[in-house]
């Protein structure tokens, strides 16, 4: 297994994971969302590649507070389903450890769903744990 900085020939793969997650995104609006991450200070997205073919994705991000320490957020894993079990998600999470771990972050958070019982499974595996659950509120503005 290859891992390695998302390119832009990755950008129907990632379409493809995406959807799988339920997040069904144009090619066009996917291209510049991959556009705007790549741009951003303190960002990282690597695939993992077997047989020539894109089976993973991780995306990574700094996130400086005011009320903590600076801290890394694992903002999307997804495993192409059939390569789950493999290695793949553990493979990429041990990427976005190491991209955090040198860039001086002490420590990585994500979120899950609260019914996505085999992501927190996989997670606990990995020695994450629990620190709180939440209400999500978004506002959305008009365009």
């Amino acid at each position: 297994m290859l891992i390695r900085d998302l390119q832009k020939s990755d950008l129907p793969s990632v379409r493809s994971l995406l959807g799988e997650l339920g997040y069904q995104v144009d090619s066009a609006n996917l291209a510049q969302r991959v556009l705007s991450v790549q741009s951003a200070p303190g960002h990282c997205v690597a695939v993992a590649v077997l047989d020539d073919a894109m089976v993973g994705l991780v995306h990574v991000y700094e996130r400086p507070a005011l009320e903590k320490p600076c801290e890394a957020v694992v903002q999307a894993l997804v495993v192409e389903e059939g390569h789950r079990g493999e290695g793949v998600g553990g493979a990429l999470m041990r990427t976005a450890e190491t991209w955090a771990r040198e860039r001086g972050v002490e420590t990585i958070m994500l979120h899950t769903r609260i019914d996505r019982s085999e992501a927190q499974a996989f997670y606990a595996g990995l020695g994450y744990h629990t620190t709180a659950t939440s209400h999500l509120m978004r506002k959305k503005f008009g365009r």
